[in-house]
């Protein structure tokens, strides 16, 4: 089985660092290719200029020597012909940094190094360049020769006319032809410039190299700082603390986009955990509220149910009574699950509203006919401050009946026997807002924020045989909210509730 060798991973700063640096390090070492490339170009321009210019003067220099020895290449002395000690004679290439020069006469009696007489005679380039030049025409080009050692090696020439007393227009009187190598980098002067130009590259690209290193840490602490932040509240978030923010970075870029992104989905999933733990909760209270309003009427209809069976209870009247109670228990189990199910097809939707404009001056006093024998027989007095001329509401008549039926009896039995309560409306902008206030006990204020959840009941003394099921509130609400009104309540203990929502005011009319 083989082995494989994991490689340590890189962290992005590491990456990030190492990214500039090798842009830079490329760029340095592209720089220094074309610097020296240009350079050495340079050079050789410059060399194969003088080289011209030279030879152009030593043109005009031997057109005057050989007007001033009598006009006669015999007469001129050897050394003129020869850079160097003239018994030594050198085989070309044998000293690349110089020139050499031959001049041939019209004669084609060659004067000057020998082994450059000889190459002109067993050249042909060179051979047809003289004679060109012997009738009056210059050439210049490159040319392959032979070292000592049998290598080749490029070299420049030129072969030249050489007129009398070196005038122009003077008598040709020989040609000259001269060569000097390519090698221009074996020039000291050169090797030494080259030199110094890639040890001033080193140097630049060190800086820049260094400058580079310095950038890239500086912007990969920019990028990974806000980074970490993230990874860090990442993994809190995963071990379950959802209240986890980072400080976006001073920037509009993408990494400022990620910590807003990110702060916004904080905030989105702490208000849904939130929003769940809550609903367990509520979840748990409900199946324990249904469980206990439902155990309290079964066991009352389960226990005068046995009496009867068992005739337990022998008086006739007795025996009607308790049938009446388990009766009146029954169509309580049946309020109950009413009211559960109206309240599942608020929650979920599917409660079909039919919105019409509505005369709720008119609803109101209906209602009040309806409640009003209730009230009378423990003295509670029931006014209507609604105007006739109160603005008709868009809101299904239905729905809106239930509403007051449902908040008229919670304020009728929350209010002692003499007390009163009261019905008015005012328009508030597009609303219409519709209050009922009571005489009665009132509601503490730990308790108030609390009345329209379901199975919540404020008078915790109270049990469901004086009460309600605990989801009448929160049936109000939800009826309420779904035609598009609000309501809250207000209370202090002692002084009465004023229960207060809204419906919005109709733009047509009956």
């Amino acid at each position: 089985m083989k082995n494989h060798v994991t490689l340590p991973s890189l962290t992005l700063r590491t990456k990030l660092v190492l990214s500039y640096l090798g842009v830079a390090l490329g760029a340095i070492l592209i720089l220094t290719v074309v610097v020296t490339q240009v350079v050495q170009f340079n050079f050789a321009n410059q060399q194969h200029d003088m080289f011209l210019q030279n030879e152009a003067n030593s043109v005009e220099d031997f057109g005057a020597l050989y007007h001033t020895f009598g006009s006669n290449w015999n007469n001129v002395p050897p050394q003129y012909f020869f850079h160097s000690d003239p018994n030594s004679p050198q085989h070309p290439g044998s000293s690349p940094d110089s020139a050499e020069e031959v001049i041939v006469d019209t004669h084609s009696v060659g004067y000057g190094n020998p082994s450059i007489v000889d190459l002109i005679n067993t050249n042909s380039i060179v051979n047809h360049c003289v004679g060109q030049a012997l009738h009056g025409v210059e050439a210049q080009d490159q040319l392959q020769l032979q070292s000592n050692d049998e290598h080749t090696f490029p070299v420049y020439y030129v072969c030249e006319p050489v007129r009398d007393n070196g005038q122009q227009n003077g008598q040709i009187v020989g040609a000259l032809f001269a060569f000097t190598p390519v090698q221009y980098t074996s020039s000291s002067l050169s090797a030494h410039f080259l030199r110094n130009v890639d040890f001033a590259i080193l140097i630049t690209g060190g800086g820049i190299a260094l400058i580079a290193i310095l950038i890239s840490l500086f912007l990969a602490r920019s990028l990974t700082k806000p980074l970490k932040s993230l990874t860090t509240a990442v993994e809190r978030m995963q071990g379950g603390d959802y209240t986890q923010r980072v400080d976006p970075p001073n920037s509009h870029d993408e990494i400022g986009h990620l910590a807003h992104a990110f702060n916004a989905m904080a905030g989105t999933i702490e208000t849904d955990v939130t929003e769940l733990k809550q609903q367990d909760e509520l979840r748990r209270d409900l199946i324990a509220n249904i469980a206990h309003d439902l155990a309290t009427p079964l066991t009352s209809v389960q226990g005068f149910s046995e009496a009867l069976a068992d005739d337990v209870i022998t008086n006739t009247q007795v025996r009607q009574e308790t049938a009446q109670l388990i009766g009146r228990e029954v169509q309580r189990l049946r309020r109950l699950v009413g009211d559960m199910q109206n309240m599942t097809s608020l929650e979920s939707g599917r409660l079909q509203l039919d919105l019409a404009p509505l005369d709720l001056y008119t609803l109101v006093n209906e209602t009040l006919d309806v409640v009003g024998f209730e009230c009378e027989q423990v003295g509670i007095t029931i006014h209507n401050e609604m105007s006739p001329t109160t603005p008709l509401v868009l809101a299904d008549s239905d729905r809106v009946t239930q509403v007051l039926l449902n908040l008229l009896d919670n304020a009728r039995r929350h209010t002692p026997d003499g007390g009163a309560i009261t019905i008015g409306a005012k328009p508030d902008k597009q609303h219409l807002a519709v209050w009922i206030s009571d005489t009665g006990i009132g509601i503490d204020p730990a308790d108030l924020p609390h009345i329209f959840e379901r199975f919540y009941r404020a008078d915790r003394a109270r049990t469901t045989t004086t009460g309600g099921s605990g989801l009448g509130l929160a049936i109000v609400k939800a009826i309420i909210t779904a035609q598009g009104g609000t309501i809250h309540a207000e209370s202090q203990p002692g002084q009465g509730t004023r229960i207060v929502f809204t419906l919005p005011i109709s733009s047509l009319t009956l």
